[in-house]
């Protein structure tokens, strides 16, 4: 297994040109009672690219959705206010599919014209909560998790869950609790015969790990087992996928925040291959590493959030869109 201190700073939002390595970081402890946070600027979530090669991804904290043009180095506001916006997705024509929270609810953008449409803000007549990731499939069908916050109102769903999207707009739950705890991450094999979830509950004795199961034709799943067990450190938040199947997960901290959530898995982009075992390893070193996507002309370029940076890796292997 190769660790390779090779991610590239790409960008950061607070106007850095430079970041220091690893090696060159000074020790840091959430637990120094002289430092205490005064302002969180901004925390990058979902990145996705688009056809012209752009990288559009999610600025939760201004509510903002951004895009970085590689080829000069600028960046601008797409959308000022995403509707807490989080995970993003090109899907397959050229559409951009946004996971919202004010109000919860998938749409899709026309990146050309800015027409959105609503996609899904219910099911069976209860209110989504807070959808957080999304992928699709070869047939056109999306899906994404959704979690509900610390408060739960009457007209909202009250679970965990993972939902799919056809084409025809018709809604189905695949998932929900209490079978999985906190879905984040959610991706599909290339072949579309198994789908990859991530539990990232923070709380001790629950599930930090990478779920797979068989996907059926219909979109249906089925025959769980634990790909990957994070526990007791952190879990992965997003992910995504490589043309071999080999899955691209965010996971770990540099700092503990007062979670349950230890620092045993490292903070960076662990590569799984499709029989469970880590074949590389990709060192992140900036709190809080959140979501991966490829891009580049050869899909071998992964682009990476975390805290206020969008970071990129040189992949070995071309990646996918999802």
């Amino acid at each position: 297994m190769r660790s390779i201190a090779a991610s590239t700073l790409l960008l950061s939002l607070l106007g850095c040109s430079a970041a220091p390595t690893p090696e060159a970081a000074p020790k840091a402890s959430a637990d120094d009672p002289r430092v205490e946070v005064a302002a969180s600027i901004t925390f990058t979530e979902g990145p996705t690219v688009y056809k012209d090669g752009s990288v559009f991804f999610s600025e939760m904290r201004s509510n903002r959705t951004m895009r970085y043009f590689p080829e000069d180095g600028h960046y601008e506001t797409f959308r000022a206010d995403a509707h807490g916006a989080n995970g993003l997705l090109f899907d397959s024509e050229w559409r951009l599919i946004s996971c919202e929270t004010t109000p919860p609810r998938i749409t899709r953008t026309n990146v050309e014209t800015g027409e959105v449409e609503v996609l899904a803000d219910s099911y069976e007549g209860k209110r989504l909560h807070q959808p957080n990731d999304v992928t699709f499939d070869a047939k056109g069908r999306l899906y994404f998790s959704d979690r509900p916050g610390e408060t739960i109102e009457p007209d909202q769903t009250g679970v965990f869950a993972v939902y799919r999207i056809d084409p025809d707009g018709t809604i189905d739950r695949i998932l929900s609790s209490p079978d999985i705890q906190m879905p984040n991450g959610v991706i599909i094999s290339p072949d579309d015969k198994i789908l990859y979830l991530i539990e990232a509950h923070p709380d001790a004795d629950h599930a930090r790990m990478i779920r797979a199961y068989d996907l059926a034709e219909d979109g249906t799943v089925s025959n769980m087992r634990v790909f990957h067990d994070f526990y007791p450190g952190r879990s992965g938040d997003g992910m995504t996928i490589d043309a071999e199947g080999n899955l691209w997960v965010c996971a770990g901290l540099l700092r503990t925040r007062g979670t349950s959530e230890t620092l045993d898995t490292q903070a960076g982009v662990h590569v799984f291959a499709p029989s469970g075992e880590r074949i590389d390893f990709y060192p992140v070193w900036e709190d809080t590493i959140t979501n991966a996507a490829f891009g580049g002309p050869d899909l071998k370029t992964l682009y990476v959030t975390a805290g206020k940076t969008l970071f990129q890796i040189q992949s070995p292997r071309p990646g996918t869109r999802r």
